[in-house]
């Protein structure tokens, strides 16, 4: 039986390969085949030997996962389904823009957290992905889109800090000069407030940092992100005020989906001020239109509650944009991401 090379981080190769007689260099020379050309044929690894390639097709297979769905939307974002060996699945999301592409990818199939307002939180949760199932969806990505794709979001299926130790190690990948070579400037965790993984993160991964917030105050947060109950506003900000500390080049950026007449009132502008300042955060605000589907209880913003939101923060000094909405129609906007299968599975109950 063969191992599959994606499977093995570098010091597990240089391992292996010692174990087979090869010398630790050839490391440097497989891992820059699959990471940064993107090629999974032993055979057209020409700078090996034929003897080396021959020895690796024996010992090794390079086995990506299946795209078993591929959407792409009347914007141009692309989502699409992929499918891993014991039959589970998760979606990733591609969102093209003129000076950038951003992969949005997942860290679980489905999610513990069920925030109210987010669909993905519907669908149970099932198991962590390990690190090359996280960085296979970067891998089939570059695949489709190639040098398009320059950033790295980790706001798909499932709390990333839930899955820590299997995102760092695919952060370190995505880092790796021989590898995917991606600087931690262009690497993004969006987490839902896990206090003591965002106080790790901020000596071990170094990446920009996104928070879910979505609400101003610790009775409205609970009431719609259970998660807060654990973690609440003060220990949160502390947190991130410490993460700004250590990565002052790095802005925090807090997620904030405008719920109508659930917390885009100006009471709320005015206590996210009051937050952001009393703990004197270098940060921004996303707000984000929120991305109905059926049976979720909430309703978006009108464009005109939103405006007037934006313009109280802004008069305090608040860099906060609207984030433009992609791929709704192909359910791959923010917090709509449910594994289609899962959808069609409660279809035919």
């Amino acid at each position: 039986m063969t191992t599959n090379l994606l499977t093995l981080n570098k010091e597990d190769l240089v391992e292996a390969l010692t174990r087979l007689g090869e010398k630790p260099f050839r490391t440097k020379q497989i891992w820059n085949w699959i990471y940064t050309r993107g090629i999974f044929s032993f055979a057209e690894m020409t700078n090996l030997s034929k003897e080396t390639r021959e020895l690796l097709q024996q010992n090794f297979s390079l086995e990506l996962p299946q795209i078993s769905r591929d959407f792409v939307s009347l914007d141009g974002t692309r989502k699409f389904l992929v499918k891993f060996s014991d039959g589970r699945e998760v979606e990733a999301v591609f969102i093209p823009e003129e000076t950038r592409g951003t992969l949005c990818i997942s860290s679980q199939v489905g999610c513990t957290l069920s925030c109210k307002f987010c669909h993905t939180g519907t669908q149970t949760w099932v198991r962590n992905l390990e690190a090359h199932e996280i960085i296979a969806q970067v891998l089939l990505a570059k695949k489709m889109v190639g040098k398009q794709l320059t950033h790295i979001v980790y706001m798909g299926m499932g709390e990333p800090f839930f899955n820590y130790d299997n995102v760092a190690k695919s952060v370190k990948i995505l880092n790796d000069p021989e590898g995917l070579a991606l600087s931690s400037r262009k690497i993004t965790i969006s987490t839902s407030g896990l206090v003591p993984e965002i106080l790790r993160a901020a000596t071990e991964l170094k990446t920009n940092l996104a928070i879910s917030l979505h609400a101003t105050n610790d009775a409205l947060r609970t009431e719609i992100m259970a998660i807060n109950k654990k973690y609440p506003l003060l220990d949160l900000l502390t947190a991130c005020k410490l993460y700004n500390q250590k990565n002052p080049q790095q802005r925090i950026t807090f997620e904030y989906v405008m719920l109508r007449e659930v917390n885009d009132q100006e009471q709320h502008a005015q206590e996210l001020i009051r937050l952001i300042k009393k703990f004197n955060l270098n940060a921004k605000i996303n707000l984000i239109p929120f991305n109905q589907w059926s049976g979720c209880g909430f309703e978006r913003s009108t464009d005109k509650q939103i405006l007037k939101f934006q313009k109280i923060l802004k008069n305090a000094g608040l860099i906060s944009p609207i984030r433009k909405t992609r791929g709704d129609d192909v359910l791959a906007a923010c917090g709509q991401l449910k594994s289609l299968s899962q959808r069609e599975k409660r279809i035919k109950i």
